[in-house]
């Protein structure tokens, strides 16, 4: 059990120091008393960040912190007419000194907070199991910084890595997607992402290597490839391709697992198996038209409710669920109607929206750039005539989309949706990051980027998921260890964890200098301190 947090061994400790004033003299209240209790109370405040811990962890010194001999020390350094700068302040050295090791950490806990000091995190590493013991540890001064879960992507795309959906179908081979897909999983988690739900594209060949330790990446939930009918969002063939339902497997992204083309009822569950056949986690349709994609205005309702319905049947056979790209407000209902969990943008959000799916238990996963002025010099929509034209008439019809979403605060994930490489996609998370908490609030959007997240991911369930023995996302008992430590307080100011203003003109960056330590599953993957 740890030391008082209030009351205890500092106060013992302030009054030690005070008892070599002639308090009475000063006279209770006055200006010198209460200047002398207050130079005696910075100095015990600085001791107790350091000091004062667990002791099935930490040997508090106790006698040292409680000793005459040491007040005297403290008293020594106090000026009796000036005040000294609390910034100046740092823990002095107790007698007798029995470690100087701690883990003193501001922690943002599972709903956002940012509760009080601690110094011991009971975590699960990989599937071991939760228990206090004496153990050799490597013990980190956190120095007054911040403790919070390793961030979690809500809807990537690590192998949609070409400029454009038209070059990837037909500038990029399977070794070049593959290591480019590789490299944008090292920079996401180098960037603080332990955890990646990838929302279409690709199996689980990457995840299955990062989990064997072959590679660095984050834990990654893959879609494997997306599922929707011919002329969708999902549809990368080229104008002239054969069509895919009648003639078979024609354009490279659905030869590489990436795109499934189910024009039927029976095509759709048959998509279905074959990606949780090779791994995937859960199942990505496209019940809507999209803005980078050639051939479908984004208004279409791709999918109907008896497609969609199977999709959901196939998904609840094996625990796991849907999620959907949706834009359209008649999209969005039909999905909720129908099963869907995951909506997928979701830009036409609003009341109605808002309580089906309170209702039916489902999260959203929205991109807040689409909301950015500068939404058209992304690549994949600056090199299409027809994107570019698709994506003013639907900023135009998203208006009211960050105002009904403070206003019903659903349960809402982080998304960057980045289609590019590592620095254009590095640039697009950071500047996501940004916008995500100008529009709904640091507090809200770093939620949606650790415990809401966390809660979306286990939907894939008991038999599918992963990652089971613990919940992501958030620091408490149980939880595995994915765990960064930040200069700051990403409560008030977002850039400490990459946050950036720019977009296009931000500039290459190699890490986030203010993130100190990464953690993933007991693992320290970058520690600068």
């Amino acid at each position: 059990m740890s030391p008082p947090s209030s009351g205890g061994t500092h106060v013992v400790q302030i009054l030690n120091i005070l008892e070599g004033y002639p308090i009475s003299e000063y006279g209770h209240n006055s200006a010198k008393t209460i200047h002398l209790m207050a130079e005696a109370m910075k100095r015990a405040y600085a001791d107790r960040s350091r000091y004062l811990g667990d002791e099935d962890f930490v040997k508090v010194p106790l006698k040292g912190l409680t000793s005459k001999k040491y007040a005297e020390v403290l008293r020594k350094e106090i000026d009796p007419e000036k005040a000294t700068p609390s910034a100046t302040i740092a823990p002095n050295n107790p007698l007798p000194y029995e470690s100087n090791e701690t883990t003193h950490f501001s922690i943002v806990d599972k709903f956002g907070n940012a509760v009080s000091n601690t110094y011991t995190i009971n975590v699960k590493s990989g599937d071991a199991k939760t228990e206090k013991k004496q153990v050799k540890v490597n013990i980190i001064d956190g120095g007054g910084r911040t403790l919070m879960p390793g961030l979690i992507e809500g809807h990537g795309h690590l192998q949609m890595n070409g400029t454009s959906l038209a070059d990837i179908e037909n500038n990029r081979n399977w070794e070049e997607l593959a290591t480019r897909t590789y490299a944008k999983a090292h920079a996401a988690l180098m960037s603080g992402f332990t955890t990646w739900r990838d929302a279409g594209g690709m199996g689980a060949g990457l995840k299955k290597s990062i989990d064997a330790g072959v590679v660095d990446g984050p834990r990654i939930y893959p879609s494997g490839a997306f599922i929707g009918p011919t002329g969708s969002h999902a549809d990368f063939r080229n104008f002239t391709t054969p069509n895919e339902t009648v003639y078979g497997a024609n354009s490279a992204g659905s030869r590489l697992g990436m795109t499934f083309t189910a024009d039927s009822v029976d095509m759709i569950k048959t998509g279905a198996r074959q990606n949780y056949m090779q791994g995937a986690t859960q199942i990505k349709i496209m019940s809507s038209g999209g803005v980078a994609s050639a051939f479908d205005p984004w208004q279409l309702d791709a999918y109907s409710a008896e497609e969609i319905q199977a999709a959901v049947e196939v998904a609840n056979a094996y625990g796991s669920y849907v999620m959907s790209h949706a834009y359209s407000k008649k999209s969005i209902i039909r999905c909720l109607e129908n099963g869907v969990k995951s909506l997928e943008h979701a830009f036409m959000f609003d009341g109605d929206v808002a309580k089906l799916m309170e209702e039916k238990g489902a999260y959203m996963t929205t991109n807040m750039h689409a909301f950015s002025p500068e939404l058209g010099k992304i690549e994949a929509i600056s090199s299409s005539p027809a994107s570019a034209r698709k994506a003013a008439t639907a900023q135009a019809a998203f208006g009211n989309f960050v105002e009904n979403v403070n206003k019903y605060q659903p349960k809402f994930v982080f998304q960057a949706d980045c289609v590019g490489g590592v620095e254009s996609c590095t640039k697009q998370m950071d500047h996501e990051i940004f916008l995500s908490a100008k529009f709904l609030g640091n507090h809200f959007a770093l939620k949606s980027m650790t415990s809401v997240a966390g809660e979306l991911v286990a939907m894939s369930g008991d038999v599918l998921n992963p990652y089971y023995d613990g919940p992501l996302g958030v620091v408490e008992e149980g939880a595995y260890a994915d765990l960064l430590l930040v200069d700051g307080n990403p409560l008030e100011d977002i850039t400490v964890i990459g946050g950036s203003e720019k977009w296009f003109d931000a500039p290459p960056r190699d890490g986030i200098e203010t993130m100190r330590v990464i953690m993933k599953d007991g693992r320290i993957y970058k520690n600068t301190l």
